[in-house]
């Protein structure tokens, strides 16, 4: 596993470089599916806008003026957050906090926070200087939807994080009870549904006030979003960050991660070695009780897990992967190791990050093939909903989540109930897209 750069750099390239370490793999991998998503919405924003189903709108902007003090006091809170955190995590980290707890926490260097503010507020009245005329002028400019790519781009980040993190919370209520600030502040427990409702409202309400024609904008954003997904599953796979699915008890590992077939009894003896790590959380180093993971059981039993061998012409770790090294540091100490990422799952799971990004890729290409071939308003983005809930829905089944009675004997996760809601809006959606004719 890649949790953060330093690693990927030392085992690709065999050179250790420590300020590597301040990079987390999956926050950058996030990036990677943000821009690719800009990218994408850019290109089709275009196309809409050369066939006429996209136009501009005009502004008028005052040009000449000085920085306002608002400018200046925007300018000066992001550079405090930033010199807070960043140069916080040179000088002020301590030694056994890892730097992504640290960036969530309350910690910080607010020297480096106020010299940062202060140079963020001098740049922007420096800038503002330059372009200041002896009389300010109002000025009419033409704004495309394509133009407001960043804009739409930076709500999707804020309430997209913002929406996962409630949705999360919602979903483990009584850890966010008994620990709410931990729970906020904390690098862990985003759920990627809430953040695509919240982020979608917000975004659908910036298009509305910007004048952009709705349909189109959701059917322009259809493939990135898939793309982003996609993307944002390969930095889950790739860091290990916990989203990994049920034991397949086809297979055992040893302390080491390395995984081979299992004989008759192996999975249940590797458990019942384990059985403080699956019954408590806890492994025992030391003669010390060591809390290492929240996915815990009443009985070994219970664990969760599922029988499938790989094809031969297929590797092992597709269907059976135990996580070396994983970021979110769950699982039994590995022999040798070092490190501050030094844990493996004690069992082989199901890669389903690795799943999701395979099937949403798949899924992009779907849609960037129908994209000009269907011209009716609303029908790819009801595409969309569809093939997300289902893709979520049956993946679901091989992860590890809370589970809630439907009926009798039938139970659901979150992600799933919210997934039957997508697939049923995406099908009506589908169906009456025939009679909405969006005002251009």
């Amino acid at each position: 596993m890649y949790p953060n750069l330093y690693y990927w750099f030392k085992d690709w390239f065999g050179v250790e470089l420590a300020p590597l370490q301040f990079l987390n793999t999956f926050g950058l991998m996030v990036a990677v599916g943000f821009a690719a998503a800009a990218w994408i919405l850019t290109l089709e924003l275009k196309r809409k806008e050369r066939l006429g189903l996209l136009s501009f709108q005009e502004e008028t902007i005052m040009v000449g003026m000085p920085a306002s003090l608002s400018e200046l006091v925007t300018n000066g809170l992001l550079g405090f957050l930033f010199g807070f955190k960043i140069i916080g995590l040179f000088l002020s980290k301590p030694v056994d906090v890892s730097a992504q707890d640290f960036i969530f926490s309350t910690q910080g260097n607010v020297l480096g926070g106020v010299v940062l503010g202060g140079l963020m507020v001098y740049l922007k009245w420096k800038e503002k200087d330059k372009q200041k005329l002896a009389s300010p002028e109002k000025r009419n400019i033409r704004i495309w939807p394509h133009d407001r790519v960043g804009d739409i781009i930076v709500l999707g980040l804020i309430f997209g994080i913002l929406g996962a993190k409630l949705f999360d919370n919602f979903e483990h209520w009584d850890e966010f009870i008994a620990d709410p600030i931990g729970r906020l502040f904390s690098q862990s427990g985003l759920t990627f549904y809430g953040g695509l409702i919240l982020a979608s409202i917000a975004i659908i309400w910036f298009a509305y006030r910007k004048g952009i024609v709705i349909a189109h904008l959701v059917d322009a954003a259809a493939p990135a979003l898939m793309l982003a997904y996609a993307i944002g599953r390969l930095g889950c796979q790739i860091s290990g960050d916990g989203d990994w699915g049920i034991y397949n008890s086809a297979y055992v590992s040893n302390d080491a991660g390395v995984v081979h077939l299992a004989s008759p009894g192996a999975f249940e003896a590797s458990l019942k070695k384990n059985e403080t790590y699956f019954l408590k959380g806890m492994v025992v180093e030391n003669n010390q009780m060591l809390f290492v993971t929240d996915r815990t059981y009443s009985s070994l039993d219970k664990v969760p897990q599922r029988s499938v061998k790989a094809p031969s012409w297929l590797p092992v770790w597709m269907f059976a992967y135990s996580y070396p090294q994983n970021v979110n540091k769950d699982g039994i100490r590995m022999p040798l190791i070092t490190d501050e990422h030094n844990r493996v799952l004690p069992s082989p799971v199901f890669p389903t990050p690795f799943y999701e990004t395979l099937f949403c890729t798949a899924l992009f290409f779907v849609l960037w093939f129908l994209r000009k071939r269907i011209r009716r308003p609303w029908l790819i983005f009801g595409i969309y909903l569809f093939l997300n809930g289902l893709e979520r829905f049956m993946v679901e089944f091989l992860r590890v989540n809370i589970a809630y009675d439907v009926s009798e004997g039938l139970q659901f996760s979150q992600a799933q109930l919210i997934a039957i809601g997508l697939m049923v809006i995406g099908t009506l959606l589908s169906l009456s897209s025939k009679y909405i004719s969006p005002k251009k």
